[in-house]
This record gives C-alpha cells, structure tokens and sequence, in this order.
C-alpha cells in the first residue's frame, strides 16, 4: 500500500488561490494514477482532478479553469493549484493513488473558503 502525505490546506478568501501537495512513499512511476478528491460537509466525496502515470489529466467539471493538477517525478509529489477559489470549493480534500490494483488514501487537508 502506497502512503500519502498531504499539505496545504488552509482557510482563504473567495478569489484566493491556494496549492494542496501530496507526497508518496513509493515511486511514484509505479502508480497507475493520482487523484485529488473533495467531500464537503453532508455530501459525498467527489473526484476534482486526477493524473495518470503517463500524465494525462482530467478535471471535474466544477473545477475546469480553476484548478491544475501537476506533478514532479523526482518528489514523488502531485500538486494541486487551486486558483479563483470559491465558498462551494469549501471541503476536506483527500489524495488517492491506486497502485497495482490497491487503493490508496491520504488523511485529508482542509480547505476553507470564506470571507
């Protein structure tokens, strides 16, 4: 099982722009793909962005414009920049990795929108 470290998180005004990082233990060459979910308070956890190994990307609709998921192979590292922020972007967000068929989660970071 893969393990996910994530950082970032934080409280930020509406139009704010914040960068979510989630680091893992292995090579990160070797994950099939790289997620970024979200579950708010009383809803569901959504997919918002996802890279595969060979770095295609797809992004949730809400999210599309907004947000960019990256990565650095020598970190073992994804990213997600997170730009015009908005109240409804409001959530724990949770880095997923699913690695030869096993699937894999962070403990969360918090991400506060709010004036």
């Amino acid at each position: 099982q893969v393990q996910l470290v994530e950082s970032g998180g934080g409280l930020v005004q509406p139009g704010g722009s914040l960068r979510l990082s989630c680091t893992a233990s292995v090579n990160m060459l070797s994950i099939d793909t790289m997620d970024w979910y979200r579950q708010a308070p009383g809803k569901e956890r959504e997919l918002v962005a996802s890279i595969t190994r060979l770095g295609s990307t797809n992004y949730a609709v809400s999210v599309k414009g907004r947000f960019t998921i990256s990565r650095d192979i020598a970190k073992d590292t994804v990213y997600l920049r997170m730009n015009s922020l908005k109240p409804e972007d409001t959530a724990v967000y949770f880095c997923y990795a699913r690695r030869m068929g096993a699937d894999s989660w962070g403990p969360g970071t918090m991400v506060t929108v709010s004036s």
